[in-house]
């Protein structure tokens, strides 16, 4: 179900806290190092690995792909939220590392897009019902 989805969500979120503390303290700083990353890294392996061992129902998978996709755009946003005042105070340097930053994420993304071959759709099957998660899950 999705709700699995969200329970294996908020434990990593703990484990990555907790090793991101842990990474803090081994630093010698008094905050949380990475913490939120290594909660991601953490759902995409746990994930990979329970359908390597085929324990993953589809629907708990798609309760997975749906928050580990609305988790990537909240961390950049707290993250852009932490940081703006002190990019700012930081000079130029900080604002053109931002552009520069972005412009090569658009130039990555967009030779992506170029190399990505489409695949030849069959005949598809007529489905009985409007629910994507249904038709996915079937």
């Amino acid at each position: 179900m999705i709700i699995y989805g969200t329970a294996l969500l908020a434990l990593c979120h703990l484990l990555g806290i907790f090793i991101g503390d842990l990474l803090g303290q081994a630093l010698g700083v008094k905050t949380n190092v990475g913490g939120v990353g290594i909660a991601m890294l953490l759902l995409i392996f746990a994930r990979l690995y329970m359908q390597k061992k085929d324990m993953l129902p589809k629907l708990t998978e798609l309760g997975v792909e749906y928050w580990g996709a609305m988790y990537i755009p909240v961390v950049v946003a707290m993250a852009a939220q932490q940081d703006m005042v002190s990019a700012l105070r930081g000079g130029p340097v900080a604002l053109l590392s931002a552009f520069a930053a972005a412009g090569a994420c658009a130039i990555v993304i967009s030779l992506i897009n170029r190399t990505e071959r489409p695949t030849p759709e069959a005949d598809a099957a007529p489905t009985l019902h409007d629910n994507p998660l249904l038709a996915e899950a079937e």
